[in-house]
């Protein structure tokens, strides 16, 4: 029996029965049944702490443990006030935001540029400075604080500094020398770098052909392609910022330059812990963090997705 030219048929015996196929179509069902409920019990496990902190903070201080319920049976607001104002958590919030925001805007404007640099504008050494700033990552944070805190410390014509950074504090207790640390990260360059690796060079190629400079074709041709690096970027900034504990605790002194981070341990601070009020503040300090993932969540998304695909 002849057959049509590109098509292959399969020998009678070779086709797999009903039987078979029936117990193809078995498995693939319960392993995606298996796959679901692993979803649901790891979907489980993370929200119930955060249903748990929700709950806690919603619940008056005397009743905070005596019931394992999850729906309090009193809700309050007064745990938020409490956090607001008896630690000042609005002004660490407002200081948070500030030295959040200044890092995100430094690492949006000079990581994209300084990956597309080293990816794309080759220069002598090029790429040992690269592996230089990339080998940094791999340093423990505990091994850069003193040097760093020393050079905050002795930056000239600030805190009463001099010419040659003696005689004051320098940028010690300061909303900028808080954010010093987290204005370029080296992870973002070389997510910059990996980014733009992947980009085509021929669009390069004709807008140089078309006369255009390098600062051109980066503004004009590389970066309006760049929204997944972008948020990815400022997400990695934003929380990176926000979470710091450690270096805040170093630099300041003052309640009045205090991060989210040093005003909500003041709560274990106290002696007499407030849980209500810690889980309230707790939730304040979320807050936006989620709201820069939701923002960017798309960009996002499509970053990873793109990356995945690329890579």
């Amino acid at each position: 029996m002849n057959t049509a030219p590109g098509r292959s048929e399969l020998p009678l015996d070779s086709r797999p029965g009903p039987s078979r196929r029936a117990s193809l179509k078995s498995r693939r069902q319960r392993s995606l049944a298996f796959r679901l409920a692993f979803a649901v019990v790891v979907t489980i496990l993370v929200l119930v702490p955060f249903a748990w902190m929700i709950s806690i903070a919603f619940t008056p201080a005397e009743q905070a443990f005596g019931s394992i319920s999850l729906l309090p049976e009193q809700p309050t607001w007064r745990n938020f006030w409490i956090a607001l104002t008896e630690v000042d958590l609005s002004r660490a919030l407002l200081n948070s935001g500030v030295v959040a925001a200044l890092a995100v805007i430094v690492n949006l404007v000079l990581t994209p540029m300084t990956g597309y640099a080293f990816c794309r504008l080759r220069f002598p050494g090029s790429q040992f400075v690269f592996l230089g700033i990339i080998a940094t990552t791999a340093i423990p944070i505990a091994v850069t604080l003193i040097p760093l805190f020393l050079m905050v410390k002795g930056i000239p014509w600030a805190g009463g500094n001099d010419l040659f950074g003696h005689g004051g504090t320098g940028l010690l207790n300061t909303l900028l020398g808080v954010s010093i640390p987290h204005l370029v990260g080296a992870m973002n360059i070389f997510l910059s770098y990996q980014y733009y690796s992947t980009m085509p060079g021929e669009l390069a190629e004709a807008a140089r052909m078309d006369g255009a400079g390098e600062w051109v074709i980066f503004w004009r041709v590389y970066l309006p392609l760049s929204k997944p690096l972008l948020a990815v970027v400022a997400i990695f900034s934003f929380t990176g910022t926000w979470d710091d504990f450690l270096w805040p605790l170093v630099t300041t002194t003052s309640r009045d330059v205090y991060t989210v981070q040093l005003a909500l341990v003041q709560f274990n601070a106290e002696g007499n812990v407030q849980y209500g009020a810690l889980m309230a503040g707790a939730i304040l300090i979320s807050l936006p963090v989620v709201a820069v993932f939701l923002f960017n969540q798309r960009s996002f998304i499509a970053g990873l997705a793109d990356g995945g695909v690329k890579g």
